[in-house]
């Protein structure tokens, strides 16, 4: 049962020493006993033994038992485990089961090489809450007199106080598991007394009962309680603290043994009370049922107890990938996982061997998990399962796998990874350096398979529910960045409702074109509507809309791909291959002249809300557009950085930080009326409220917000009424009142006319 070098992690290579003191009495059978260092047991009734590497001479024990004392370094061994060394102590139940599987996988090995034929070991697990005891039995090889001694007895191998010394100071080399045996004592984090009954395989071996109370002693007696152990095997009884009655309960179990323990070899079987439905005849009903009649039947509910099979589940990436089908391994997904609902879109089965050995299976879901929808690096979305030979250690290891894959989901399992004494830490390594770049270069293979699919709309799926984290993998990502360019998928000027790739941009370049070119927005529709696309698309030049804040922080990240520079369309001092004559120079500056007094004027009505006014000879159908300075955010970005810093309530002066560069087009008619209404009189107000109109709305269409909509409208209004009444079309209604003599002229005026005039008739003469 606790059978410790099964758990440590055998890339660690121990000594000719350790291994003659892990020999059994099985001759050339390597025996798996737990060993901390060379301390030793004594027994009260005889002298202590010293640095011996034999077990202790065990006498014949009594019925009332021999008392051993644990030696002081040991108490305080014990003490680290119970207090300190496990920040969960869920983590119990691993342990134990580990110990027994690895008694059970003893015993199937002596089996096979001694010629017999047994059953299959098991492991039972039974809860007992009338008298708080949970019960862990294996049916495996069992123990003598003298291996409980050596096993649980004495903490035997050398250098115990170099060890606490070290771990004492955070310095111990405690890579391997086995190599300490800790796995036993982890009991006593949830029991204040532990009892361990056993029966060895040896012939004629007797059942004995091992008891402590984690104090100094120990005590070794013949069990007598009647209840005799078939074959050989281990029966662990924990006296569960007061705190610890949770472990009572079988859900509570059954969860444990589905996180932790869920792909060992041998069927672990847990005690249920389960409530079963069956039909039966319906006394009070049939009594007066008459011949003939078909008997009336009802519905009981009946308890059934008994042991129920836990690890269902095989474990698929254990066997060649040849061997495993389609079905296969999405019902291994689906039940690792816990998402029946969900296919997987790919799948990768591998084995790494070399340097490092593992196994591996990895997925990319069907849908984007549920824990990931409201966090997408939510800490407690665990994607990658680390197992050491089927034992599941831990699933929060971050190294193992960038936070860019988050998505991605599987096992992976290694006998090499450098775990601390608890199982609980990671270390940093070569070796996790290896995995690392292997489940990332396999992660995006899977990838790669689903963009090349001939079936478009699977990438398209997955891009909807994990391009963002693409995007991620650029920005952090320096080692795989020209990996993942090319599956990156965006919206551009030319490709209407469809993605596009940079690939595809690139190809499609017209020659001459020697960037590529992206503009930010709120959506598709508002990058589209920006001016600076002109500059672009009036020459063929497809732009790349850029509609998310993480977008930005990409395209800076990405810089080039293909060799071709990444540039922000709306960026000042934009400049185009074909501005690079002498003549495109020239008219520039001629223009430049010519506007002076328009560019001037601006300035200093604009002070404060923009940096600098400037000429361009880019934009076509746009009077005005504002750009940034080369260091500048994005207005999406601006206001993505604003709502971060509202709440968590400091203010960083963002609009001061980040003043736009308005850029005008000299070529317009309505910067052509600015320059006449300048030179007629520039202190007129309509030139100023002409001026701030062009200015609004040169920041709606570039994407900035309105800081003064109450103005905009009003100037807008102002425009609309001067058009009007210029065109002879609407006039100003103007209201006049009427006074009180108008008011009581015109009532009775409309009386009189009301009144009926008199005919008169003339008589006849």
């Amino acid at each position: 049962f606790f059978t410790s070098s099964k758990l440590s992690l055998t890339a660690m290579k121990l000594s000719t020493a350790a291994l003659a003191l892990l020999a059994s009495t099985y001759g050339s059978t390597t025996a798996f006993v737990p060993s901390f260092g060379n301390v030793v047991a004594r027994r009260t009734k005889a002298p202590a033994l010293f640095m011996s590497s034999e077990a202790p001479a065990a006498e014949a024990p009594t019925t009332a038992g021999e008392t051993f004392e644990f030696q002081a370094e040991v108490g305080r061994v014990m003490d680290i485990i119970i207090n300190s060394l496990y920040s969960d102590r869920d983590v119990f139940l691993r342990e134990l089961v580990s110990n027994a599987a690895d008694a059970c996988d003893k015993k199937r090995f002596l089996s096979i090489t001694e010629n017999e034929t047994l059953a299959k070991p098991e492991i039972k697990i039974k809860a007992d809450p009338d008298n708080n005891i949970l019960i862990i039995e294996d049916s495996g090889v069992g123990m003598t007199k003298d291996e409980l001694v050596n096993n649980l007895g004495r903490i035997a191998q050398s250098g115990t106080k170099a060890f606490l010394d070290a771990l004492g100071k955070g310095t111990a080399d405690v890579n391997l598991i086995g190599q300490f045996g800790v796995g036993f004592y982890s009991a006593y984090l949830v029991a204040d007394k532990v009892e361990v009954v056993t029966k060895s395989m040896q012939p004629n071996s007797p059942q004995l009962k091992w008891t402590s109370n984690a104090g100094s002693s120990f005590t070794i007696s013949e069990d007598d309680s009647g209840d005799e152990i078939e074959g050989s095997g281990t029966r662990l009884v924990l006296h569960l603290k007061e705190d610890a009655s949770d472990y009572l309960e079988s859900a509570k179990i059954n969860e444990l043994l589905q996180r932790y323990s869920e792909f060992i070899e041998f069927p672990i079987n847990i005690w249920k009370e389960t409530t079963e439905y069956k039909q039966v005849p319906d006394e009070e009903a049939n009594k007066d049922l008459k011949e003939g009649e078909e008997s009336k039947m009802k519905t009981v509910p009946e308890t059934v107890e008994g042991y129920e099979l836990v690890n269902k589940h095989k474990p698929v990436w254990l066997r060649s990938p040849k061997d495993v089908t389609e079905e296969e391994y999405k019902e291994f997904y689906q039940g690792a996982f816990r998402n029946s609902y969900d296919e997987p879109m790919q799948h990768s089965h591998f084995v790494l061997e070399g340097q490092v050995e593992c196994k591996s299976v990895l997925y990319i879901p069907g849908m984007l998990p549920f824990e990931l929808s409201k966090d997408m690096f939510d800490e407690n979305a665990r994607n990658i399962r680390l197992y050491v030979k089927r034992v599941f250690i831990n699933d929060k290891f971050e190294d193992l796998m960038p936070r860019w894959l988050k998505f991605v989901r599987g096992v992976v399992d290694s006998d090499d990874l450098p775990l601390n004494v608890s199982r609980e830490i990671l270390q940093k390594s070569k070796v996790l350096s290896i995995i690392n770049k292997r489940l990332v270069r396999k992660s995006l293979d899977m990838i790669e398979a689903i963009a090349d699919d001939v079936d478009e709309t699977k990438y398209i799926l997955f891009w909807n529910n994990f391009g963002k984290y693409l995007k991620v993998g650029i920005i952090e990502d320096d080692r795989n960045r020209k990996e993942i360019a090319p599956l990156l998928r965006f919206f551009s000027s030319k490709s209407g409702e469809e993605f596009t790739s940079l690939d595809t941009y690139v190809e499609n370049m017209p020659e001459g074109q020697k960037s590529i070119y992206y503009v930010t927005g709120d959506g598709r529709a508002a990058a589209s509507m920006s001016p600076v696309v002109e500059k672009l698309t009036s020459r063929g030049y497809e732009v790349l809309f850029a509609t998310e804040p993480l977008d930005e922080i990409m395209f800076e990240s990405l810089r080039e791909f293909k060799d071709f520079d990444v540039v922000d369309a709306a960026k000042e001092g934009l400049s185009l291959d074909d501005e690079e004559d002498e003549e495109t120079k020239k008219e520039k500056e001629n223009l430049a002249q010519e506007y002076k007094q328009v560019v001037e004027y601006l300035e200093a009505l604009l002070a404060g809300k923009v940096q600098k006014v400037t000429i361009s000879n880019l934009l076509t159908d746009s009077p005005a557009a504002l750009v940034q300075g080369a260091y500048g955010m994005s207005p999406t970005m601006q206001r993505y950085m604003r709502a971060q810093t509202v709440a968590s309530g400091s203010d960083m002066g963002l609009d001061q930080m980040n003043q736009a560069v308005m850029e005008i087009n000299p070529k317009h008619p309505i910067v052509a009326d600015l320059e006449r209404m300048i030179k007629n009189d520039k202190e007129a107000k309509e030139t100023e409220e002409y001026a701030l109109l062009m200015y609004d709305v040169a920041s709606m269409t570039s994407g900035y917000d309105v800081k003064d909509m109450g103005g905009f409208a009003k100037r807008v209004m102002n425009l609309m009424h001067s058009e009007g009444a210029s065109e002879g079309g609407v006039k100003e209604a103007v209201i006049e009142k009427e006074s009180k003599e108008d008011v009581i002229e015109k009532e009775s005026k409309e009386e009189e006319d009301a009144a009926v005039t008199p005919e008169v008739i003339q008589e006849d003469q």
